[in-house]
């Protein structure tokens, strides 16, 4: 079996002190270094994922209404929207950037870029025509399962993990490298996922 792990938005504007700060967020990012540190040797292909929004339209709002609306979060070319350092300090070659100018909740929506430019509208459509898709990167690597962890569990990492189901790959959440927004909608995330067939670890 040939596996990948996605780390999903480990990024400080997801962490205590960010502007989406998720209880528990810093402590996660450690946990993801110490397990990628001790386990990288069994994944053929590990990619990190970010917000990184240039202009994503109501995403972003003076008046969020936490459900489909937010404070301007994972502010392209902002220290916050960088990996966190624990994260970082990992060496990880493929990193996928989402959500530019659109809202974007699943890693499956992000380009691979392993930059910190700030795109233009048309790069970003040169790119999804180029095909610099996650899907594509690990149809190319011959995957056959993906391990999701990062942040947040309530939302992209749910979204991400049901994407890869989707595609038809076994797809395991770790559950001690991943958080909720909250614990109520961390249960709620938790049941669509094994209605999808993901597998909790």
């Amino acid at each position: 079996m040939s596996k990948a792990l996605i780390i999903v938005d480990v990024q400080p504007t997801f962490c205590e002190g960010g502007e989406l700060g998720v209880e528990g967020g810093n402590a996660v990012a450690e946990r993801i270094a110490e397990y990628v540190e001790t386990h990288r040797n069994e994944y053929s292909y590990v990619a990190t994922t970010q917000d990184w929004h240039v202009e994503p339209g109501r995403h972003w709002s003076d008046d969020p209404d936490y459900v489909d609306t937010w404070p301007v979060h994972g502010k392209a070319g902002t220290a916050n929207a960088g990996l966190h350092p624990a994260i970082a300090a990992l060496g990880i070659g493929h990193h996928f950037k989402k959500g530019q100018y659109s809202p974007s909740y699943s890693g499956f929506e992000g380009l691979e870029d392993n930059t910190d430019r700030i795109p233009t509208r048309e790069e970003v459509a040169a790119d999804l025509t180029a095909g610099r898709t996650l899907a594509n990167a690990l149809e190319a690597a011959g995957i056959t399962r993906v391990d999701v962890v990062g942040l947040a569990e309530s939302h992209c990492v749910k979204e991400t993990a049901l994407d890869a189901r989707k595609l038809g790959y076994e797809t395991h959440v770790i559950e001690e490298l991943t958080e909720p927004v909250s614990e109520e909608l961390g249960v709620d995330a938790r049941r669509q996922m094994r209605e999808a067939g993901v597998i909790l670890d």
